[in-house]
C-alpha cells in the first residue's frame, strides 16, 4: 500500500510537467527514478507487461489527481499576473538549457553538423511558430487540438528537458486545456489528451530509444534549438493569438517582479537539472 501511495505522489509531481511551461515531465520522471523503466516498458511492451502495467497504474492515477489539483492555481495566475508568470516560466526553461547542452556532448564532442542542426532548428522552428497563427490561425479548443496537446505532452515525457506547455501556449490551446482540466471535462479534454499521449508514446518510444542511442548529439541539438526558439516566443507578443503575452499597461513594478522571478526561475531550472543528474 505504501508503495502505491508513493507512486501516486510521484504521478502528481510528474503532472506538473504537463501544465507548467518550463517544466519537463521527463525530467521529473528522471528525478523520481522511474524514467528509464518507463521508456524501457514503452519500447518493449510485451516484456513483463502485467508487472509493468500494475507498477504504472498508480503513477497514472497520481497524474490525473495532480492535473486536477494544480490546474486552477496556474490558470488563475496566468489570468491575473500573465507577464510575471510567463517571465518566470521562461526563466525556468533557460535554467535547464545548460543541462541540455551538457547532455548533448555526453558521448562525443560537438561538431559542425551539430551546430548546423541547432542553428537551423532554432531559425526554422522560430519562424514557423511565430507565423503559425498567420498560416493556420490559433488552434480552436477541439477534440483534434487536444489530441495534438496529448501528443506534445507525451513528447515532453519521452524527451527530458523538453517542455510541451510553452508550445501549447504558442499554439493557443494552453488555457483551454487548463480550463478543461479545472472543470474535470473527462470526454472533451482528458479523453483526447489521453488518446494523443498514448498514440505518441507508442509511435515514438522505440524511435526515440533508437535515435538517442544512434544520433544522441544530433537529437539533443535539435531539442535545444526548439527549446530556445519556443522560449523566446513566449516573451514576444503575437498578433492574433489571445494567449500570447501582452505588455499593455505594464508598469515598473510588474517589470521588476518579472525580472526578479525570471532570475529565480533560472535558479529553479538549474536546481532541477542538477537533481536530474543526481538521480538519473
Amino acid at each position: 500500500m505504501a508503495s502505491w501511495i508513493a507512486r501516486i505522489v510521484k504521478g502528481m509531481i510528474i503532472a506538473l510537467g504537463f501544465i507548467l511551461p518550463g517544466v519537463s515531465g521527463g525530467v521529473l520522471a528522471a528525478i523520481l527514478g522511474i524514467y528509464e523503466r518507463m521508456i524501457h516498458f514503452l519500447a518493449h511492451l510485451r516484456e513483463n507487461f502485467i508487472e509493468n502495467t500494475l507498477f504504472f497504474i498508480p503513477v497514472g492515477i497520481g497524474g490525473i489527481l495532480g492535473i486536477a489539483l494544480f490546474s486552477y492555481p496556474v490558470e488563475y495566475l496566468l489570468e491575473h499576473y500573465q507577464v510575471v508568470v510567463l517571465w518566470s516560466f521562461a526563466g525556468a526553461i533557460v535554467g535547464t538549457i545548460p543541462s541540455l547542452v551538457k547532455e548533448s556532448t555526453q558521448y562525443g564532442k560537438r561538431d559542425t553538423i551539430d551546430l548546423a542542426w541547432l542553428c537551423g532548428t532554432f531559425v526554422i522552428s522560430g519562424l514557423v511558430l511565430y507565423f503559425l497563427n498567420d498560416l493556420v490561425g490559433t488552434l480552436p479548443a477541439s477534440f483534434a487540438s487536444f489530441v495534438l496537446a496529448g501528443a506534445l505532452i507525451a513528447l515532453g515525457i519521452l524527451i527530458p528537458g523538453l517542455s510541451p506547455s510553452n508550445l501549447l501556449l504558442i499554439l493557443g490551446i494552453y488555457t483551454p486545456m487548463l480550463n478543461g482540466f479545472k472543470s474535470l471535462d473527462l470526454l472533451g479534454t482528458f479523453l483526447p489528451i489521453a488518446i494523443g499521449g498514448v498514440l505518441a508514446m507508442l509511435a515514438f518510444s522505440k524511435a526515440m530509444d533508437y535515435a538517442l542511442k544512434v544520433y544522441h548529439s544530433r537529437v539533443y541539438h535539435f531539442i535545444i534549438g526548439i527549446v530556445l526558439s519556443s522560449t523566446l516566443l513566449i516573451l514576444i507578443p503575437q498578433a492574433g493569438n489571445e494567449e500570447s503575452i501582452s505588455y499593455a499597461g505594464t508598469g515598473i513594478g510588474t517589470w521588476i517582479s518579472a525580472l526578479l522571478l525570471f532570475g529565480l526561475g533560472v535558479c529553479l531550472g538549474l536546481w532541477m537539472s542538477k537533481l536530474e543528474e543526481t538521480y538519473k
